[in-house]
């Protein structure tokens, strides 16, 4: 989350005399806590201010803009039409202002004590972050990193610059920033080691009939992850028993029960070298998943970012490297469950022979 007054406001380094009719710029700051959260006390916990003292900015912009900017209607606030005029403005000036701040000729990652926000879900903090660390702590000591959990279909953080970087599915991407590949994976069956009902290959009777944990996303928990809309879209219903919002509890969930997941091969393989589990070719070929980097267009030059994309880029090339000389094929991998080329243009469902 970007720091809303940044390097400006606690380094002591305010914008200073420049004459831009009486208004204080730092108080941008504060309205866009506001415009952002909508509500004077979240705002003040955002700023790390009371509210008293948010207020005091509320009502010096209000002065400054001639606007009450936000006004209360039952028991929300709302923003004035001219408020909502400014939130794109004020927003593209505060990540401008941060650039200028953080601008520098070069990064030294041995010297740097620099902050960064990195968006991930927590499947890709366990798969990245894990090889990543290691490699962060001895090139970058002084480094530190904000690991958010990032909401499908919610490019807000993006868009306001309150992450530094985002990974995600290439499907989920938001228009208009920058981008890059970080890896791909592909789908297996996990299932606890114990489970009698799964044998060497799994037919997709099988397969529709065990009782399934899967994971959904969103307030709600409305928002299915890509193997369940995959499956779901192409007509075939499983038996939901079990919905989780983390993916790292999928295969805890399954040791000692009957259960079967569709899950990413690379966590699935992770957790298979610490609890009794087996990985199982799925009896329909789903797609595989890419999983890209992307950040704000105002930080496409940055060397700091620049160089943790590279080191992020570098730790899963060898991570992959490595798990593809040892990682043993699941069961039913062979004769009687071939995997076939799978398309990325074109989403076929394809029970397994």
């Amino acid at each position: 989350m970007i720091d809303p007054f940044g390097r400006i406001y606690h380094c002591g380094r305010f914008i200073g005399d420049m004459d831009f009719g009486g208004l204080d710029l730092n108080l941008l700051v504060a309205l866009d806590a506001l415009f952002a959260e909508k509500s004077v006390s979240r705002a003040g916990e955002r700023l790390h201010l009371s509210q008293s003292a948010t207020s005091g900015a509320l009502a010096r912009l209000r002065e400054a803009f001639h606007d009450p900017l936000l006004v209360q209607v039952g028991r929300t606030m709302t923003l004035t039409p001219l408020a909502e005029g400014l939130i794109e403005p004020v927003r593209a000036f505060l990540l401008q202002a941060e650039t200028i701040v953080n601008k520098s000729p070069a990064f030294d990652p041995t010297t740097s004590e620099r902050k960064f926000r990195v968006m991930m879900s927590d499947y890709v903090q366990t798969v990245v972050m894990t090889e990543a660390l290691p490699r962060l702590q001895n090139l970058a000591p002084r480094i530190t990193l904000e690991l958010q959990v990032n909401i499908v279909g919610d490019a807000g953080p993006l868009e306001r610059g309150e992450t530094d970087l985002a990974i995600m599915p290439t499907r989920y991407l938001t228009p208009g920033h920058p981008t890059e590949p970080l890896f791909d994976d592909e789908f297996v069956c996990l299932a606890w080691s114990g489970n009698t009902r799964i044998k060497r290959s799994l037919p997709l009777e099988t397969y529709l009939s065990l009782g399934h944990v899967v994971v959904r996303f969103g307030r709600d928990r409305q928002l299915p992850s890509f193997d369940e809309w995959f499956v779901e879209h192409f007509g075939h219903r499983r038996r939901i028993e079990v919905v989780t919002t983390a993916f790292n509890l999928v295969p805890q969930l399954l040791v000692g029960t009957s259960r079967i997941a569709t899950l990413h091969r690379r966590l699935a393989t992770f957790y298979e070298r610490y609890l009794p589990l087996k990985l199982i070719t799925p009896p329909i070929e789903i797609p595989r998943l890419e999983e890209s980097m992307q950040w704000h267009r105002s930080r496409d030059r940055d060397p700091g970012t620049v160089w943790l994309r590279s080191l992020l880029k570098s730790a899963i090339r060898e991570s992959t490297s490595r798990n593809e000389g040892r990682t043993a094929k699941p069961e039913g991998y062979g004769r009687n469950a071939s995997v076939r080329p799978r398309s990325r243009k074109k989403e076929t469902a394809v029970p397994r022979r």
